[in-house]
């Protein structure tokens, strides 16, 4: 309950030894175990920064995710272990908090998952035709597309980037068929659903000598809209936040039922603009609400754009 540390299993080498809290993400695929933390960066290596908050003073903690890639049989076994060990941790907290865990049983917690349907769910969505576009832009030889994209963020069924700005006058902007928080899936005939973004920065930035762009979007709102039904206080939400932006999020709990996203920066709660709230005040209309949570979110580094927090860098 405390890390999760994995040798190999020849060599019995640390490959990974990590805090129980800063695991973000588990997935087991095949005979594939993802694992994702959160681990704070030395001080030297702070330019290289991955995550961190603009105009953050110096000597202020800065963070980067980690994602390992495991080959193993026992793969489901594995991920399952791990799940049972975030579920005794999280008893221990109860206590801790003098909360009993027996009030709340883990066939009661999976009753009331099973009562709830996903919402804002990505596949019905992205298998809605009206939704769907396949779009020919042109553009001079030796023009950029004119574009910022970022990441969907982790929770979306299916991960890709979104269009976050456009060039005044550039070939996006110019013709008219896009808009900010479409979801791009492919680029001539190439899908970037999946791909690390700056992969997808790397295939646009390809196309700068071509004259004519063939596009596959889902036309989606720049804002994510998440709703969350958390019956009673004793049920945990399921995510967690620092300074606004979801940082980790529990498959299978209510959160991402509800729609949550990691990396995504939270707007407003139950209709209450929280972008100027301390996250203190944040963290605690969170813990205190029950009920249906509505909230409204959009990947943080789109809002930084949005808010004029970070300057565009066009590809």
């Amino acid at each position: 309950t405390q890390r999760i540390k994995v040798l190999n299993a020849d060599t019995q080498e640390t490959m990974m030894d990590h805090a129980l809290r800063t695991i973000s993400y588990i997935a087991d695929i095949g005979n594939i175990v993802v694992l994702m933390a959160r681990r704070r960066m030395p001080r030297s290596a702070s330019q290289d920064c991955i995550e961190t908050t603009p105009g953050a003073q110096e000597g202020k903690k800065q963070y980067k995710m980690i994602c390992h890639v495991f080959e193993s049989e026992d793969a489901q076994l594995i991920a399952q272990s791990i799940g049972q060990a975030f579920s005794v941790a999280y008893q221990e907290f109860l206590r801790a908090n003098g909360i009993n865990p027996e009030d709340l049983s883990q066939k009661e917690y999976s009753d009331i998952i099973n009562t709830q349907e996903m919402y804002n769910d990505d596949l019905i969505h992205f298998s809605n035709s009206e939704n769907c576009k396949e779009l020919q832009l042109e553009k001079q030889k030796g023009e950029i597309l004119g574009v910022v994209i970022v990441e969907s963020g982790w929770g979306s069924i299916l991960p890709t980037v979104i269009l976050a700005n456009m060039m005044n006058g550039g070939p996006a902007a110019r013709s008219g068929k896009l808009s900010i928080g479409d979801q791009i899936m492919s680029i001539n005939g190439t899908s970037l659903v999946g791909l690390p973004l700056a992969t997808c920065q790397g295939i646009i930035k390809g196309l700068k000598n071509q004259t004519q762009v063939k596009l596959n979007i889902v036309s989606c709102p720049p804002v994510t809209t998440v709703l969350i039904k958390r019956p009673d206080l004793k049920y945990q939400l399921g995510f967690s936040v620092q300074n606004g932006i979801i940082c980790s999020l529990m498959r299978g709990g209510i959160a991402e039922r509800g729609g949550v996203r990691v990396g995504h920066r939270i707007i407003e709660i139950n209709g209450q603009s929280v972008v100027a709230t301390a996250h203190e005040k944040i963290v605690q209309a969170l813990s205190n609400s029950v009920g249906e949570i509505h909230m409204k979110t959009m990947p943080a580094a789109m809002f930084r754009l949005l808010t004029g927090q970070e300057t565009p860098l066009y590809i």
